[in-house]
């Protein structure tokens, strides 16, 4: 009884937040998706980025591992995932990327916060950092057919990164003043990020449910057990391995539909893939940490 009142005590918060934006959009009323992801996206999240990782009394050498953990991990999943799409004849720059490349932002954060605290939210900074690089050059580049190194330098997540892994390296910390005003605004992020994401759900037309489904179903044991194989053969602590296995096997982001709409890929399929894998991950999630903690 005690690890599923903690599991709940972890997920709930999560699911409740993104509730309320899937029922404020029910409602009626107006929400500004474009507006709320830019400011989320360009302010809110890197600040939250570069000071949990100023803060973070993880070991640069920790960090450092679970940052090759990370990239191995997601290669192994996209490998795995390209062979399994082939196999299935269904449509590369369609299906691998949203399937590769999970929603790190609005749900990983959150759920290691609340599971680890800010040792975990550190970790999850790191997993989120190697996820948003990956996603915005092979990511990007999968779905549009061309590489996207400009867009990535442009990004302020990727700043915010590797400033803060500077100050994380040579110790050094901002004023107290600015440190808890970039504190303010990253705190913004996670709630913005969760109704977010239940507005954009609450605004989907999935189609084609049946194979979303099972896509679904197939990300997540290929996303755990790449995850679970790349954190042991970098020997990392119990929690930046159960923070990398919750990172990798969050559901399909609901910018991999955004990014389908802009360059050109079939949306609709992974519209599906959003709504199913966000419903799955109401059982999944729980599961993985129930099996984690």
């Amino acid at each position: 009884m005690n690890i599923v009142q903690t599991v709940l005590n972890i997920t709930a918060p999560v699911f409740l937040l993104a509730a309320v934006g899937f029922v404020w959009v029910k409602l009626g009323f107006e929400y500004r998706v474009e507006f709320v992801t830019r400011m989320a996206m360009t302010l809110a999240v890197p600040c939250l980025i570069f000071v949990a990782l100023m803060r973070t009394e993880i070991a640069p050498e920790a960090l450092a591992a679970l940052s090759l953990a990370s990239l191995v991990a997601y290669c192994i999943v996209i490998a795995a995932l390209f062979v399994a799409i082939k196999i299935m004849r269904l449509d590369i720059p369609t299906y691998l990327a949203p399937l590769s490349f999970g929603n790190t932002g609005n749900l990983g954060l959150p759920l290691a916060m609340f599971a680890f605290g800010e040792v975990g939210l550190g970790y999850a900074v790191v997993v989120f950092a190697v996820m948003a690089v990956l996603s915005f050059t092979i990511g990007v580049w999968i779905v549009s057919g061309g590489g996207s190194i400009k867009r990535l330098v442009q990004e302020p997540m990727v700043a915010a990164t590797l400033l803060g892994a500077l100050f994380l390296w040579q110790g050094w910390e901002t004023p107290v003043f600015l440190t808890n005003a970039l504190d303010l605004i990253g705190q913004m992020a996670i709630p913005m990020m969760l109704i977010t994401l239940g507005v954009a759900v609450a605004r989907l037309n999935g189609r084609m449910m049946r194979q979303a489904a099972g896509l679904s179903i197939l990300k997540v044991l290929v996303c755990v057990g790449a995850a679970a194989l790349a954190a042991s053969f970098f020997v990392l602590d119990p929690v930046a391995t159960a923070v990398l296995v919750l990172q990798v096997a969050t559901p399909v982001a609901v910018t991999s539909y955004l990014l389908a709409e802009k360059y050109g890929a079939d949306a609709q399929p992974v519209a599906g893939l959003v709504v199913a894998s966000t419903l799955l991950s109401v059982i999944a999630l729980p599961l993985i940490l129930a099996f984690v903690i």
